[in-house]
């Protein structure tokens, strides 16, 4: 029996079999994280009064788990198509920026390549760039489709649940953010670089004194640009 474990490095698996026995293992914490924030996505979907279908069509489609939270009001509401596609599109910006590392790593098959830049998000590329190089390619398709699998039956057993829970269980929304915190952890663990962090926080408090209605979009951009500039002062020091 293989003892392979996310601290090992296992050899490049060679079947399909293989690449899906390691993307689950390496997926594992992002299914822990995923079924209790999915399925707190499908109760408050439930709560406001949508139907299932459409929260199983965001799960599939929209496919991000910040910006599903942000449309369960908007369309509770009645918001039009122009305003939820703005919305996504701000939360979901910050995706072009971490994507960038992950291209070479990108399946060659088209199809796979394809879906694996619609399901990239948060978790997976917390995942995808803490594995050895040699793995990042083979298993990208796979970790991200279990991830999207994770998400989208989390999503049907909340809203099966029903809206009942959400009266016994207030904040529900609450398990996004600890999955945000746990895998910001691993993250650590893995590199051992300090600053993101320190650098994340001051970002955050000054996005919600500044643009509290825009403030992810503007917390991301505050942080893109001290990376900048962290990169660029030393180098024009050098120069």
């Amino acid at each position: 029996m293989s003892t392979d474990t996310p601290h090992e490095t296992p050899p490049l698996p060679q079947t399909l079999r293989q690449r899906m026995r390691l993307a689950l293992t390496y997926s594992a914490p992002v299914a822990m994280g995923y079924y209790p924030a999915g399925l707190a996505f499908g109760v408050l979907m439930a709560a406001a009064g949508l139907p299932a279908w459409l929260a199983l069509a965001l799960s599939l489609i929209l496919y991000s788990g910040a910006a599903q939270y942000a449309s369960i009001p908007l369309l509770a509401g009645g918001a039009g198509i122009a305003t939820l596609t703005l919305n996504a599109f701000v939360i979901n910006l910050r995706h072009v920026f971490y994507g960038l590392p992950l291209l070479p790593a990108l399946p060659l098959n088209r199809w796979e390549r394809a879906y694996a830049v619609f399901a990239l998000t948060d978790e997976s590329f917390s995942v995808l760039t803490t594995l050895p190089e040699h793995l990042r390619r083979p298993l990208f398709a796979p970790v991200v489709g279990l991830n999207q699998f994770y998400w989208c039956s989390a999503t049907l057993i909340g809203v099966w649940i029903g809206a009942g829970v959400n009266e016994h269980i207030p904040h529900l929304d609450f398990a996004l953010v600890c999955l945000f915190v746990i895998l910001a952890y691993e993250q650590y663990q893995s590199k051992k670089v300090l600053w993101p962090c320190l650098l994340a926080l001051p970002a955050f408090a000054l996005a919600s004194a500044l643009t509290p209605q825009y403030l992810l979009m503007t917390a991301v951009a505050l942080c893109v640009l001290g990376v900048a500039l962290r990169v660029w002062l030393p180098a024009r020091r050098g120069a």
